[in-house]
C-alpha cells in the first residue's frame, strides 16, 4: 500500500513539472533561441518540419510592408519621389540635411535604383527609403519619429576573368563587342597613361586584359582591378602587370623588365579625345587668317570636358586673356613647365600644388578660338617644345628584394594572357 501511494506521488510530481515547463516556453515574449539577422531570409523550424519564412530585404522584413521598386527618373529629386507617399516637406529637408554627412542628396541620379517600405494600410505612408547609388552600396532613411541613416554593402563575389579584342573604331568599341565590360577602357587609359597615346590608337592594334569582376547574386556589377594586359600599339607591345612589392607599399603597374609605366608626364591633358592640330612652325590660324607658328598641340572636346594636369607641379598663373582665353600655367621643376588654354572655367588657383592627374579645369573655347578645345604648351628650360619629342624618366622601378617574387609573378601572368583568344567574348576564370 504504501509502495502503491509513493508510485501516485511520483506521478503527480512528474506531470506537474512538466506542466510547468510546457506553461514557461508557452507565454509570448519567451523565446527559444535568439534569431539572428539573414541577409535575404530568415527561416524558423519546428520539429525538423519549416513553418515560416520571412523575406528580407535590406535587412527588412518584406512581409510587414507594400514595397515599391523603382528607378530614379530624370529630374526627379527627394521630394518627387517621397511626397507622393505622404512624407511631410519637413521630414524631407530634415532628412536632407541630416544625410549630407553620409551622403549628399542632390547626387540622387537618374537610372539609379531606390526602395520604399509603406505601411499596409490605405495611408501607404513611406517608412523607409532606401537608395542605392550604384549596384553595391545602398543608404537606409528610417522616417519615423526620429529619422535614422545608416549605409550597408550588397554581398558581392569576385571572379577572374578575360577579354581581348581588336581596334576597329575605338577602344570603349572592342570591349563592349568583345564581351568585356566598357568601363575597362577607363582604366586602361589610366594604365598606360604615361606610355600610349590614346588618341592615336589605330584600326589593328588589339589588347588583352586579365581583371577581377564583381557579381551580385550572379549579376556582374562592376569590373574590379586589371590584374595585368598587353597592348598593341602602332606594331609595338606594351606589357603591364599589377604588382605590390611588400605589404607596407602601394601597389603599381610595371612592365616585363619590372619599370614602372608611370613617367613624369601623361602623354596628354584630356583621357579621350582627338588632336586637332600638332605643334609645327608653321600653320594656317583659323581665327587669325595667317600663317604662324604653333607652338602647342591642340586637343579637341566638347565643352566642359576635364582638363588634367600631365605632371606634379605648382600653378604659376591662373588667369584669363584675349589670347588665351581662361587659361593655367603649371611650373614641375626648374626644367619643365606646362600650359592649358581656352578652358570654359579654371579649377585651381595660383600657387596652389597640383598633382598629376588632377582637374585642373574644363575645355571652352574662350579667346582665340573657333570651337571647343585645348591648347597644351609645354616648355623645356625656357624654350617651347613638342611634348611628344621629349623623353622622361620612369618612376621607382622594383626594389632588388622583390625581383623574384615580382617575376614569378610576371611569368604566370603572361602565360594566362598567351592563352587568351583574340576577339574572344569575355569569359570566366
Amino acid at each position: 500500500m504504501i509502495l502503491r501511494n509513493k508510485k501516485l506521488l511520483l506521478v503527480i510530481v512528474i506531470a506537474a513539472a512538466s506542466g510547468i515547463v510546457v506553461y514557461l516556453f508557452s507565454r509570448p515574449g519567451v523565446s527559444k533561441s535568439k534569431s539572428s539577422r539573414v541577409p535575404e531570409a530568415a527561416t524558423a523550424k519546428h520539429d525538423g518540419a519549416q513553418t515560416h519564412t520571412a523575406q528580407l530585404k535590406f535587412g527588412l522584413p518584406v512581409d510587414s510592408f507594400n514595397v515599391i521598386e523603382n528607378t530614379v527618373q530624370r529630374n526627379d529629386f527627394l521630394a518627387t519621389i517621397l511626397q507622393p507617399y505622404n512624407v511631410e516637406n519637413i521630414t524631407i529637408a530634415n532628412l536632407a540635411k541630416k544625410s549630407k554627412s553620409i551622403f549628399d542628396v542632390r547626387r540622387i541620379a537618374a537610372g539609379n535604383d531606390y526602395t520604399i517600405f509603406c505601411t499596409k494600410d490605405s495611408v501607404q505612408k513611406a517608412v523607409y527609403f532606401v537608395y542605392q547609388p550604384n549596384a553595391i552600396d545602398y543608404i537606409i532613411y528610417d522616417l519615423r519619429d526620429s529619422i535614422t541613416i545608416t549605409t550597408g554593402k550588397r554581398e558581392v563575389t569576385t571572379r577572374m576573368q578575360t577579354a581581348s579584342g581588336t581596334i576597329t573604331s575605338s577602344l570603349y568599341e572592342a570591349l563592349d563587342k568583345a564581351g568585356g565590360d566598357p568601363a575597362l577602357a577607363m582604366k586602361l587609359a589610366d594604365i598606360y597613361a604615361w606610355t600610349i597615346d590614346f588618341y592615336k590608337i589605330q584600326q589593328g592594334d588589339f589588347f588583352k586584359v586579365v581583371y577581377e569582376q564583381r557579381y551580385v547574386k550572379d549579376e556582374p556589377v562592376a569590373s574590379g582591378q586589371i590584374k595585368s594586359a598587353i597592348f598593341s600599339h602602332q606594331g609595338d607591345t606594351f606589357y603591364a602587370f599589377y604588382f605590390e612589392p611588400d605589404s607596407l607599399q602601394a601597389g603599381d603597374y610595371f612592365d616585363e623588365t619590372g619599370k614602372s609605366l608611370r613617367k613624369a608626364f601623361l602623354k596628354a591633358p584630356l583621357k579621350f579625345s582627338r588632336v586637332t592640330s600638332k605643334f609645327t612652325m608653321k600653320r594656317f590660324h583659323p581665327v587669325q587668317k595667317r600663317w604662324k607658328a604653333h607652338l602647342g598641340t591642340d586637343y579637341g572636346a566638347p565643352t566642359g570636358t576635364p582638363i588634367i594636369v600631365t605632371g606634379n607641379g605648382v600653378v604659376i598663373e591662373s588667369t584669363y586673356n584675349r589670347n588665351n582665353g581662361n587659361f593655367v600655367k603649371v611650373r614641375h621643376n626648374n626644367t619643365y613647365t606646362t600650359q592649358y588654354l581656352h578652358m570654359t572655367r579654371r579649377a585651381v588657383k595660383r600657387g596652389q600644388q597640383v598633382r598629376q592627374g588632377q582637374v585642373i579645369g574644363y575645355v571652352g573655347s574662350t579667346g582665340l578660338a573657333t570651337g571647343p578645345h585645348v591648347c597644351y604648351r609645354f616648355w623645356k628650360n625656357g624654350q617651347q617644345v613638342d611634348p611628344y619629342r621629349q623623353k622622361f624618366p620612369a618612376a621607382t622601378p622594383i626594389p632588388d628584394n622583390a625581383l623574384q617574387a615580382f617575376n614569378a609573378y610576371k611569368q604566370e601572368q603572361q602565360q594566362q594572357l598567351e592563352g587568351i583568344a583574340m576577339d574572344a567574348s569575355a569569359n570566366k576564370q
